[in-house]
């Protein structure tokens, strides 16, 4: 049976997504995606969050279980068995991607339910001005003593 981790790395894969991406995406630190994938952590409750946040008609019960489809409205999709199990369906002809519609290809029968992107803001471009301050001066030093005192130092003009 495969794991939950194993799950979230087809959401990945069949995305086309790296690791660094898929994490960026769903909003989490892409060192915690790779302990996940790595089996030193295990999914937390925020990663299911995360997911479902950004692919809102993910089947958690398929994610945290392995039962049912990968998507909710989805039928008894090519390679998926009754006991929930998706296997690869890349060597049947014409259904290679029968479990995911593949959303960054451009083509085909993408529809918004299954758009990944959907609800996604580009992010906002800031431009940065440096404005040119006029140079600064030295007026005093201070040095602490571990006995309470200090001394100031002022720098002779």
């Amino acid at each position: 049976m495969i794991e939950m981790k194993d799950r979230i790395r087809q959401i990945m894969e069949a995305q086309h997504m790296s690791q660094q991406t898929f994490a960026n995406f769903i909003g989490i630190n892409a060192a915690s995606l790779s302990s996940i994938f790595n089996d030193r952590t295990r999914p937390t409750l925020n990663t299911v969050e995360a997911l479902k946040a950004k692919i809102p008609n993910l089947n958690v019960e398929w994610l945290i279980f392995g039962r049912g489809t990968m998507f909710i409205g989805e039928g008894n999709a090519a390679g998926s068995h009754t006991d929930g199990e998706v296997t690869d369906n890349s060597s049947l002809s014409g259904q290679g991607e029968a479990r995911m519609p593949d959303l960054f290809s451009g083509g085909g029968e993408v529809t918004p339910a299954h758009s990944i992107n959907a609800g996604y803001a580009a992010p906002v471009k800031t431009e940065v001005k440096y404005v040119e301050r006029p140079k600064r001066q030295i007026t005093e030093i201070r040095v602490f003593f571990d006995d309470q005192t200090y001394e100031s130092f002022v720098p002779k003009k």
